[in-house]
């Protein structure tokens, strides 16, 4: 049944395959390119070494900010101030400067080129991001004085922003999106980041929910590079995107934006991760990248200029170079891998009915692990609101910040000591109190793997795409019951393979974006953050109780509910108070004195 199951899948490769798109780039500028490569690079030299630390709330972050006015009051521009406060992690509460400025256009919907201001202070910040910073002046200086000196009038409103924040998570980015996605003007956003360094052209496309730009829009941009440049961008390979969707998340502007219905892209010659930050001086920038990519987006507006209207929006989608798997499509292929495990699931519970095995004790166990789970998840909550964690706006922290790599040891061994106690209190219910029969283990199995199938269902309403961190975990458990007589290394190998999903998730954080071993704590910190959502937690606690009674019945410490009269007089809370009564009574006591015996008289 499993195995024929399969064959449904068919229908929805086949529908993903005709789904295949070449999406068609807009039509280039009339005019080529003018970037001035050495004025970029005086430029970017200049702001790194006369503020070399243009962190968020330092002195040198003023400097720079009237810097930048500076450099467009020489060309006739003025600046909007933007000024807001931020919480971030590990630095408290900052006021952060967003600087704008305008060459209005025939057309009022608005074109955004953008480029982060500030830097983590470690070092210079040439490349990441003076360089993107350098290039934002440039481009804003080809549309000085438009309607006059013999400037033509631009098609749309074209707003040049620098943002602050934005090697902190996007705070500027992700503050100027909430207002664009209010006053619903913006029609499309083009970032520039780290211009200057040595690696390949690359395009960032995720958002910060599971949406891509217009696709239009990103085969733009890379027509464009490979017009500059002679080849086509770097991107995140296929499995990468998927896992963008499954759990979005990037550390560049473009992802505000995207997740909210704006069609934006990131330009940059950094990786996942944004350049490192140690050894990033002036004298390290490459002068062709810069001005390769300070070209490409100058011919990149001017497409949009033109034709914006054609590359509107926001969908899902796997880019491929020149074609794209439509989202939807990706969707139906993962919903239907569910069938064969459901048809298995759905057989097991039937032939559990059939034969007459109680389920219901199996059910309550399962709960019973759930209650705890919740209440882990309780107590993460609790240690949040005192504080126990770094807080901050929900925007995932740089990698290169102290919240990133140093653990609050005492926070989290309290943490984990808080845990083991209410483990004590849940495991009255869960310890086995006798030898159970092959129908209750089987039981155990069904219970455990309905749950998945549940849980699998609350993804697929909230989002489809984070079935593939699931679906390891549901075809690979499902084999369980039948390897019950199978060697103990085969089935803890079935169970490890269980948690190939969670565990891709952890090699994305740590290899792609440099955490490492840090990735752990770097995922709890965005859940405390609140960049996870509490549905996305609710759904994995409830995955974490169906892999617990699992990891029970792999290792024989499976137990059934207890029924009423195997059940100890107390409750657990009650036999736990109890427990430390005595205890500290016979403390208080002391030892017992033992009188000598003389034997008889």
């Amino acid at each position: 049944m499993y195995r024929g199951t399969w064959l449904l899948v068919a229908l929805p490769l086949l529908a993903a395959a005709f789904s295949v798109a070449h999406p068609a780039p807009l039509a280039a500028p009339p005019l080529p390119a003018a970037f001035d490569r050495n004025a970029a690079v005086a430029l970017a030299s200049d702001l790194a070494r006369s503020f070399p630390d243009r962190s968020p709330g330092s002195p040198q972050a003023t400097g720079a900010a009237q810097w930048f006015e500076q450099q467009l009051q020489a060309y006739g521009f003025q600046t909007h101030v933007d000024r807001f406060w931020a919480t971030i992690p590990g630095r408290g509460r900052v006021r952060l400067e967003n600087l704008s400025t305008v060459a209005p256009g025939s057309s009022p919907d608005t074109i955004v080129v953008m480029a982060h201001r500030d830097n983590t202070g470690t070092s210079p910040g040439a490349n990441d991001n003076a360089s993107g910073t350098a290039a934002l002046i440039e481009l804003a200086r080809g549309y000085a004085n438009v309607g006059g000196g013999g400037r033509a009038t631009p098609a749309h409103r074209i707003l040049f922003l620098s943002t602050d924040g934005g090697a902190f998570g996007g705070l500027g980015a992700e503050h100027f999106a909430a207002q664009a996605a209010r006053r619903n003007d913006v029609v499309a956003v083009l970032n520039l980041d780290a211009l200057g360094g040595v690696g390949q052209p690359r395009l960032e496309i995720a958002g910060d929910t599971s949406r891509s730009p217009a696709a239009s829009l990103v085969e733009t941009a890379a027509t464009r590079i490979q017009e500059q440049t002679g080849s086509l961008p770097a991107r995140p390979s296929a499995l990468r995107q998927l896992l963008d969707l499954a759990f979005p998340f990037s550390l560049y502007e473009q992802a505000p934006f995207v997740g909210r219905g704006i069609p934006a892209v990131t330009i940059t010659s950094s990786g996942d991760r944004p350049a490192a930050a140690f050894g990033d001086t002036a004298e390290r920038l490459d002068q062709i990248r810069l001005a390769q990519l300070g070209g490409s987006a100058q011919e990149v507006l001017g497409s949009l200029d033109q034709g914006v209207d054609l590359a509107q929006g926001t969908s899902t989608y796997v880019y491929l170079g020149s074609r794209m798997i439509r989202g939807w499509a990706i969707e139906l292929v993962l919903i239907a891998a569910l069938l064969p495990f459901f048809a298995a699931a759905v057989d097991l519970f039937a032939r559990c009915r059939r034969r007459r095995i109680p389920l219901a004790p199996a059910f309550r166990s399962y709960l019973s692990r759930l209650g705890f789970w919740l209440g882990v998840g309780g107590l993460f909550e609790l240690f949040r609101l005192a504080g126990a964690w770094p807080a901050g706006a929900g925007v995932p922290p740089s990698p290169q910040s102290s919240v990133a790599t140093h653990w609050p040891v005492v926070a989290m061994l309290g943490f984990l000591a808080a845990s083991v106690v209410a483990w004590f209190v849940a495991r009255d219910r869960l310890i086995p109190r006798r030898r159970i029969g092959a129908g209750e283990e089987v039981a155990g199995y069904a219970a455990a793997l309905l749950a998945l199938g549940v849980v699998s269902l609350l993804v697929v309403a909230t989002n489809a795409f984070a079935l593939l961190l699931l679906l390891p975990s549901l075809h690979a458990w499902l084999w369980l019951p039948q390897s019950r007589a199978k060697p103990p290394w085969t089935r803890a190998a079935i169970l490890l393979a269980g948690f190939a999903g969670p565990l891709l998730l952890l090699w994305s954080l740590g290899s792609r974006f440099g955490l490492g071993l840090h990735a752990p704590w770097y995922l709890l910190e965005l859940t405390a953050l609140g960049y996870v959502g509490t549905a996305a937690v609710v759904i994995t606690l409830a995955w974490a109780a169906a892999a617990a009674q699992l990891v029970a019945l792999v290792a024989g410490r499976y137990a059934p509910y207890p029924a009423a009269e195997e059940r100890p007089p107390r409750g657990p809370v009650r036999e736990l108070v109890r427990k430390v009564v005595l205890a500290r009574r016979a403390q208080r006591r002391g030892p017992a004195v033992v009188r000598p015996t003389f034997g008889p008289r």
